[in-house]
């Protein structure tokens, strides 16, 4: 989805953008730190989409019982965080993994049209 363009947006589009752009932030911190942690998230996973269903769900279990069990695997400065003036300071997670950095644009441009429509029900 993309956000609103332009200086004069309503409120509804200003709580949109805001929304928006809190899920992507979320979105990021999350596959930044599984990627960070779980090194075999690097690369593409050249298998079956059976077995990397499987992978991807053993690294997220992983991470929820290292979450539950440790009190020192996940700290309030691996996430990004917004300061009272609402700039972001990057999480701890940034500077240990570089590989999504390099991931292009997977798809068409015909996706921006289904965005827009789907955004604007």
């Amino acid at each position: 989805m993309k956000p609103y363009q332009g200086v004069n947006l309503s409120t509804e589009e200003k709580v949109f953008n805001y929304r928006l752009s809190r899920a992507r932030r979320i979105i990021e911190n999350v596959f930044g730190i599984l990627v960070s942690r779980f090194r075999v998230l690097e690369k593409p996973i050249l298998t079956n989409l059976e077995t990397v269903d499987v992978i991807i769900c053993t690294c997220c279990a992983l991470h929820n019982w290292l979450r539950k069990k440790s009190n020192s695997y996940i700290t309030a400065t691996c996430f990004d965080r917004e300061d009272e003036q609402g700039n972001i300071q990057p999480g701890s997670w940034r500077s240990q993994i570089h590989a999504l950095q390099s991931i292009g644009n997977q798809g068409s441009n015909h996706s921006a049209e289904i965005a827009r429509e789907k955004r604007e029900v």
